[in-house]
């Protein structure tokens, strides 16, 4: 594991800049810190148009996040179909989707009592 703690919101922050650096789309992030059993504080949650553009937001939050924090996700899933990938760095998890299987699946309905803030895009 890593050798400091990451402060989740500068993690969030490299998070973000990572989505937005591709241009990923609706980005959400729920703190799911006042929830019971959950296996995180935060999810990020964002979409891309094509599984080029998901693997294109997964790589690049990959190397903001390394290059500004010296972290990296504990385990990566999903990046062989890109339709839903999930990065998983311990206390936030990324969900990249493409826009209809995040429409399908729904993650922010199935967590509705967390608190949601949604980034605002220049683009």
């Amino acid at each position: 594991m890593s050798k400091k703690e990451i402060n989740s919101d500068e993690l969030i922050a490299q998070i973000i800049k990572g989505i937005e650096e591709v241009k990923g789309n609706d980005i959400d992030i729920l703190d799911l810190r006042e929830i019971e059993n959950t296996v995180c504080d935060y999810f990020v949650i964002c979409n891309g148009t094509s599984n080029t553009q998901v693997n294109a937001i997964v790589s690049s939050i990959q190397k903001i996040v390394s290059k500004a924090l010296k972290d990296k996700p504990w385990h990566i899933e999903g990046s062989e179909n890109a339709e839903w990938v999930l990065m998983d760095y311990v206390n936030v998890v990324v969900h990249v989707f493409q826009k209809h299987i995040r429409e399908f699946y729904d993650i922010e309905g199935l967590w509705g009592d967390a608190k949601t803030t949604s980034i605002q895009t220049k683009y």
